[in-house]
């Protein structure tokens, strides 16, 4: 962890590239590597995929943080034969395409500087100055690091700026606050944004020819 100033000048804009933080592990694992180049083919980016008991989440993004439902109708349509195929998954599950929602996860460089001013939540994988979670505003992103104004440890009303390696990070997102909702719904004026759970699929691997509904909070085949 690095305890230092503000960066420099705003018009020197800090390296960031569009590496994704990988902490999938097991079939979550195996579908990301599946699916992502799909999704990067069709125009989105691949946030996270989770499998959380009998319901797969995959959730996925355009560049700009928009997600339409259209978006998950045809991400949906375009990953599901994939999965079928490659058999990742053996037992009947659900599989949810999602946005990332307002209390998002915070997977890219670029996250930290798009959502800089909000508070986030930073779990990382290896311990920095013996420490493992962080909690604070964002500053952005330089160098390598995330930067955030923290509580000072030593007390006192001034926050402190510390920097922990962008690399080192297991889990980061967003804190729900009346500023981030403000600011979510203004990003998303005009925009018909998916909010997690508007297109889901009941996949049974061994039988997939049953037939679809057209409701889009219960879609089965």
């Amino acid at each position: 962890m690095r305890v230092g100033p503000s960066r420099g000048p705003p018009f020197l804009l800090p390296e960031m590239n569009d590496q994704r933080l990988t902490r999938e592990t097991g079939p979550a694992l195996r579908v990301a590597k599946l699916v992502e180049p799909v999704l990067d083919g069709l125009g989105f980016r691949l946030v996270r995929v989770k499998l959380s008991g009998s319901t797969l989440q995959i959730m996925a993004e355009r560049p700009d943080g928009s997600f339409t439902i259209d978006d998950c109708e045809q991400a949906s349509r375009a990953i599901s034969p994939i999965l079928d195929v490659e058999d990742v998954i053996s037992n009947r599950y659900f599989l949810e395409m999602s946005s990332p929602g307002i209390d998002r996860p915070l997977v890219r460089s670029e996250d930290f500087e798009r959502w800089a001013g909000h508070e986030a939540k930073i779990e990382m994988v290896v311990p920095q100055a013996g420490r493992k979670r962080f909690r604070g505003a964002l500053e952005g992103y330089a160098d390598g690091e995330v930067r955030l104004f923290v509580d000072n440890p030593e007390g006192g009303a001034e926050k402190l700026l510390i920097g922990v390696p962008f690399a080192d990070i297991g889990d980061a997102k967003l804190v729900l606050t009346d500023a981030l909702i403000a600011a979510a719904k203004e990003r998303k004026a005009g925009q018909a944004m998916a909010d997690g759970s508007d297109w889901t699929e009941d996949t049974e691997n061994d039988d997939p020819a049953d037939s679809k509904t057209t409701d889009l909070d219960d879609r089965r085949h």
